[in-house]
């Protein structure tokens, strides 16, 4: 129960402020813990990180994943992938993840995140192989750029709203993946 309120709270200071938000204090006054509590449950800021990575980016995929499987064909596999990953970019869930990966992290915590994001673009490559593309792995991993930059883009407010952004992401990635 208090790991769970203090992975909430470490989910509020991060899409509010960041890696620099997320300290053991902070932690601990959003969750009414004395400080050293604090440390019964996590050792460091990593192991903050590599926590939720563990409880959230199965969420995130999951979601991504349901959407691909309402899609009929590759193609609009390919666009559900894209619109529900940039749906998700107001989630707190989301916003945690991309703090995350933007802030200093051990090499265990960046593992961790790579390898989820290997999950995420595991996704696609299948879509990606049934509309004729040698090498699938490649595209995958450059259509994950796309949506990364989208991603970056709505979340620094851009001068776009992000309705704009998803849309100009989906006709780039579904341009470059018609082959």
């Amino acid at each position: 129960m208090q790991r769970d309120a203090l992975l909430d709270a470490a989910r509020t200071l991060l899409s509010e402020g960041g890696t620099e938000a997320l300290t053991f204090p902070a932690l601990a006054e959003r969750t009414g813990l004395a400080r050293s509590s604090v440390y019964e449950y996590f050792r460091s800021r990593a192991a903050v990180v590599e926590e939720l990575c563990a409880v959230d980016f199965p969420v995130w995929a999951a979601e991504v994943e349901a959407a691909m499987e309402r899609a009929d064909t590759d193609e609009a596999k390919i666009e559900a992938y894209v619109r529900r990953q940039l749906a998700l970019v107001g989630d707190r869930r989301h916003r945690a993840v991309v703090a995350i990966s933007a802030g200093e992290l051990d090499a265990g915590a960046r593992e961790k995140i790579r390898a989820a994001h290997g999950g995420l673009i595991a996704m696609i490559v299948k879509a990606l192989a049934g509309l004729g593309h040698a090498q699938p792995r490649l595209a995958a991993m450059l259509l994950q750029g796309v949506v990364d930059a989208a991603v970056r883009r709505i979340e620094l407010g851009a001068a776009e709203e992000p309705e704009d952004i998803t849309e100009a992401a989906v006709a780039m990635v579904l341009r470059g993946v018609r082959g």
